[in-house]
């Protein structure tokens, strides 16, 4: 079991910036894989910015070149570097970690953290 905190959400100017913390229970280097995905209101959760333990990272095309993940394996955390925040950005954010053993895949949420980009 993985329990996951976020912090750092709130209410930002458009073209402001945030930085999102994801503390992990666990070791991250247990952890295949941590992320973070959005969900606005009325829409479905969609991937964000995930980071893997061997270092590659993948971003959703509407926030390359302004979102940054990052990790600091020795306090467990993921961050979530935001800016040239835009209206659209505004949505609850969780945080994931993803575990693969064997065959198989088991993830897990954190209670997700509110940001809201006002225009």
């Amino acid at each position: 079991q993985v329990q996951l905190v976020e912090s750092g959400g709130g209410l930002v100017q458009a073209g402001g910036s945030l930085r999102l913390s994801c503390a992990a229970s666990a070791s991250i280097f247990s952890i295949s894989a941590m992320g973070w995905y959005r969900q606005a209101p009325g829409k479905q959760r969609e991937l964000v910015a995930t980071s893997t333990t061997g270092g590659s990272t993948n971003y959703a095309d509407s926030v390359k070149a302004r979102f940054t993940i990052s990790r600091d394996n020795a306090k467990n955390t993921v961050y979530l570097q935001m800016n040239s925040l835009k209206p659209e950005d505004t949505a609850v954010y969780y945080c994931n970690a993803r575990r693969v053993v064997g065959l198989s895949t088991y993830d897990y949420w954190g209670q997700g953290t509110q940001v809201t980009v006002s225009s």
